[in-house]
């Protein structure tokens, strides 16, 4: 029950993590970031995938892209439901543990393709980069938590 409930929070976390994201750009009239496609095409290339010509080719990096973010919120929130199966943090542990967790998985990688360096980035920078990452983790904390606790209650 533990992994099921935490795929659907990592699920329900990325939803609010791009739901913060889209409210970001729309209230800065910022454009998305290109560094997920850039990541779907260097992973792509090294895995000796190729991806297409032209707006094909742009169209499925852009997906992949998406999709990879997908995949490390609901792997992020995987885990924690693994984890998180022999006992319960207390909701702001859990939420931070979570952020942090989604941060470096969502981060780690584009610094490790060369994509981004933290070190360089402005204040702004940052701040665009917790607040989702934050949502994400409580939103994930909350949900896991909803869904376990009738568990919980029939155990304790």
């Amino acid at each position: 029950m533990s992994l099921s409930a935490g795929v659907m929070a990592g699920a329900a976390g990325t939803t609010a993590l791009d739901a913060v994201t889209y409210l970001d750009m729309l209230v800065r009239g910022r454009p998305a970031s290109d560094v997920p496609a850039e990541a779907a095409d260097r992973l792509a290339s090294r895995a000796g995938l190729d991806l297409g010509p032209g707006d094909v080719g742009v169209n499925r990096r852009t997906g992949l892209g998406a999709l990879l973010g997908y995949g490390a919120g609901i792997g992020v929130g995987a885990l924690y439901g693994l984890l998180a199966d022999g006992g319960r943090p207390p909701l702001p542990v859990a939420a931070l543990g979570l952020s942090a967790a989604a941060m470096a998985a969502g981060d780690l990688p584009l610094v490790a393709l060369g994509l981004t360096d933290p070190r360089r980035w402005d204040t702004v920078s940052w701040i665009s980069d917790i607040v989702p990452h934050l949502v994400y983790g409580l939103t994930t904390a909350v949900v896991h938590r909803r869904l376990t606790c009738h568990r919980s209650r029939q155990s304790g």
